[in-house]
């Protein structure tokens, strides 16, 4: 499968193609996957075909560019208020048990949690028949590109935050072409990095838990996501493994097909202006917070999936207090 990453190469971004088994090789002609991106649609191809009309350049040692942190986003925007990063939850099979649990304080034992209620109506239509329709999912803003970091890099917590804990996901990342398109550029690796304390504290609080710093691994996936993923997420505090559990994705361990959410964030006009980039998570089942972990800064997180080769590896840190003033004119 086609994979694209940004490398830093003597001090420049160079767009790499990998075939996560033989040679790393620069994509020349191209100076980032952006770039790479709108050619190839301005071309009428996808990734590959146009990929084979470009030269092939150097060979790019991963191995080494990710000891030495060379390893970049895979897809940035010039402007990152242009590159929008939202998500959705309660859409794995299993993922309303930690919600639900989570929620359950502030309602009566009688009554399911709205938790509870969004993940069954996903159940029983989130994978709706051809030209049909499906339920529409949780939804959350997670802020812009700026809060996007690369493997290897701090993941910081705001010093108001009551805590800082990783969700493992696969996301998907979109273009938006010239006449208002949605293209799927592919999925990667991610940590949908959130404060599960606030959004324990009250349910209506979730917006401001997701308001946090996220990850993506180097690694973009071309073309369709395998069916059934399966992969890791672990914990280490010093050289301790505090925390490991599998987590599966893919839409054979989903409550939605990829194209039901797909439809429902684009179905917004908003979401569809012409050279905007957009990150989408698809949200997962498996949480450290759940388990009764309490990260601490320093504490690095390790996120690792076939068929990615690559594993999204970021530290907790936690940034000072800034309090902020505000001026009236």
């Amino acid at each position: 499968m086609l994979r694209l990453l940004q490398v830093a190469v003597d001090g420049q971004v160079r767009v790499v193609a990998w075939d996560g088994e033989g040679e790393a090789r620069v994509v020349e002609g191209v100076s980032s996957t952006y770039e790479l991106a709108s050619k190839a649609i301005a071309a009428g191809q996808g990734f590959a075909d146009y990929i084979a009309t470009l030269p092939a350049g150097a060979v790019v040692d991963l191995a080494a560019a990710e000891a030495e942190g060379r390893l970049l986003l895979p897809v940035t925007h010039a402007d990152p208020a242009h590159f929008i990063v939202a998500g959705t939850g309660l859409t794995h099979l299993g993922s309303a048990d930690g919600r639900d649990k989570m929620h359950k304080a502030a309602q009566s034992e009688e009554k399911p949690t709205d938790s509870m209620r969004m993940f069954l109506m996903g159940v029983e239509g989130g994978k709706p028949k051809a030209g049909e329709t499906g339920v529409q999912p949780e939804w959350f803003y997670k802020g812009d590109g700026s809060q996007l970091k690369a493997t290897g890099e701090d993941l910081v917590s705001p010093a108001f935050a009551l805590d800082g804990g990783e969700e493992p996901e696969l996301a998907a990342i979109y273009l938006i072409g010239e006449d208002g398109t949605p293209y799927r550029l592919g999925f990667c690796l991610a940590n949908e990095f959130s404060d599960h304390v606030t959004e324990k504290g009250n349910y209506l609080w979730l917006a401001h838990s997701k308001l946090r710093q996220a990850s993506l691994g180097p690694e973009l996936l071309v073309g369709e996501l395998p069916e059934h993923v399966e992969g890791t997420s672990l914990i280490r505090r010093g050289d301790e493994v505090i925390f490991e559990k599998p987590f599966l994705s893919g839409e054979a361990n989903m409550s939605h097909t990829i194209a039901n959410l797909e439809h429902h964030n684009f179905k917004y006009e908003l979401f569809r202006r012409p050279g905007d980039l957009h990150v989408h998570f698809f949200g997962t089942a498996t949480l450290s917070f759940t388990a009764g972990v309490k990260t601490e800064a320093g504490d690095r997180f390790e996120i690792s999936a076939a068929p990615f080769k690559l594993t999204l590896v970021n530290r907790l840190a936690v940034a000072e207090d800034a309090p902020v003033a505000i001026r009236p004119l």
